[in-house]
């Protein structure tokens, strides 16, 4: 999974760096990650990863910042769950973000109609017409997502929730279904599927199967 998110960004060239989080002591991910780094330099690795997702993206900018990048500089935050991302989304979030004060990140309009449930039961029927499924990437400033994130509970379950406990609001970039984050069993057989369907899959280095890497 991972490496096929990674494929994904190799193929846009205005990314100018990408820095894979690790959990600490992930010596098959790291392992693994130092092939595909040796023949892509534009791609790093660090275990400086958190407990947390909000700790894990903090530690990511905060290293970033010791190393080769500036407050100023876009950053995009995108899960490996989602292993589907192609370069199109990708440039697209590009393209809506540059030019917008605060930044945004991929999401879908909800399709489905929306339950309210308590204990196994509908209690109420949500309105869907603004609600919005969220994706990643997710693109912001460093500084400025680093600072939200320093004032946010470790809870918060993406980028655009810490931006917007600052009081902003992020761009709404339509993506796409097939940016989905694979979460269940059936959702790993799905993403195979339609990995297999494209001809642009690039697999892991040393890797007996697409879908196995860490």
């Amino acid at each position: 999974m991972v490496f096929h998110t990674l494929a994904a960004f190799a193929g846009v060239e205005r990314v100018a760096s990408t820095l894979v989080v690790l959990a600490p002591n992930d010596a098959v991910g790291a392992g693994l990650l130092e092939a595909w780094c040796a023949d892509h330099p534009r791609f790093a690795f660090s275990a400086c990863g958190g407990a947390t997702r909000a700790r894990t993206v903090t530690q990511g900018l905060e290293h970033l910042l010791r190393t080769e990048a500036h407050a100023e500089d876009w950053v995009m935050v995108h899960d490996a769950a989602r292993c589907l991302i192609q370069p199109e989304s990708i440039n697209t979030l590009i393209d809506a973000c540059l030019s917008d004060p605060v930044g945004g990140l991929l999401a879908l309009p909800l399709p489905d109609t929306l339950k309210h449930g308590r204990a196994d039961r509908v209690a109420a029927t949500l309105r869907r017409q603004d609600k919005w499924l969220a994706q990643t990437p997710q693109m912001f400033r460093i500084g400025k997502l680093l600072d939200a994130l320093h004032h946010s509970p470790d809870e918060v379950t993406d980028d655009a929730m810490a931006i917007e406990a600052m009081g902003e609001s992020p761009l709404l970039v339509r993506g796409s279904t097939q940016n989905f984050k694979v979460t269940y069993p059936e959702d790993l057989a799905f993403a195979e599927t339609i990995l297999r369907g494209r001809t642009c899959s690039v697999p892991p280095p040393a890797s007996p199967s697409p879908l196995t890497s860490p």
